[in-house]
């Protein structure tokens, strides 16, 4: 076939409450996310095997492993395709890199069961929505809302967040409730204390109190505030 190109845009979660715990110790949320400008790039291609490759923004390429969730979207709708990531979302960054990425797969291969999204990851059947949206269960409940321009200023520390420890974090905190809209803060910030660092300097820049990205590690404010590290973005209403 010839390759087809796809966006995959960032998710960005700008309030989450955990509303419970299921039986199988999977977390029920109660979240609004949106799409965002800031996106990875994909080139799906034929091929007699799934294979996705990862290349960074200096175009430096490798192979990605077997856990990798485009290849999971490939196996859950039994496609195989030889699939190239040009990776502009950081992973471990809370911005749902790897599900967006995901989402772009299944939206190609028009499979649209956000039951079967959500198995694959969490954010995935929100990304495969996408725009912006209450979601709700455990991910797979997503109920679309009307789109509204707005702009985010996000830091992005060289910190990687593991999504499962900050939710264990949180179940030993005894469920804190995050004063900033997040539940998962206080979590992040036990998980990782050096979070405070970068939440504080992208205070000081840009007089807002900035709140933290999923389970992180991405601070963000609302408005305009360029400058070092710092990235600028804004809403998009869904890929079609």
């Amino acid at each position: 076939m010839t390759p087809v190109r796809l966006i995959a845009p960032a998710k960005l979660t700008t309030s989450l409450r955990i509303v419970g715990v299921r039986a199988d110790g999977l977390h029920l949320i109660e979240a609004e996310m949106v799409s965002l400008d800031l996106a990875d790039e994909l080139e799906v291609s034929e091929s007699a095997t799934i294979e996705v490759v990862h290349r960074s923004a200096d175009g430096d390429e490798f192979e990605a492993g077997p856990d990798d969730l485009v290849a999971a979207a490939l196996r859950s709708v039994g496609r195989r395709a030889r699939v190239v990531v040009t990776k502009r979302i950081a992973p471990g960054a809370g911005l749902g890199g790897g599900s967006a990425d995901a989402a772009a797969v299944l939206r190609w291969a028009g499979a649209t069961d956000l039951d079967a999204a959500a198995r694959i990851g969490a954010d995935v059947a929100f990304c495969v929505v996408g725009g912006r949206a209450l979601v709700s269960g455990i991910g797979e409940v997503v109920e679309p809302l009307p789109h509204v321009d707005r702009q985010f200023t996000l830091l992005t520390p060289p910190i990687h967040c593991s999504t499962p420890a900050v939710y264990r974090e949180w179940d030993r905190l005894g469920g804190p409730q995050g004063e900033e809209g997040n539940d998962l803060e206080p979590a992040a910030l036990a998980v990782a204390p050096e979070l405070a660092h970068w939440r504080d300097e992208l205070a000081r820049a840009t007089g807002r109190r900035p709140r933290l990205a999923g389970s992180g590690s991405t601070w963000f404010v609302e408005g305009n505030h360029p400058g070092p590290g710092r990235v600028v973005t804004r809403t998009v209403p869904p890929v079609v």
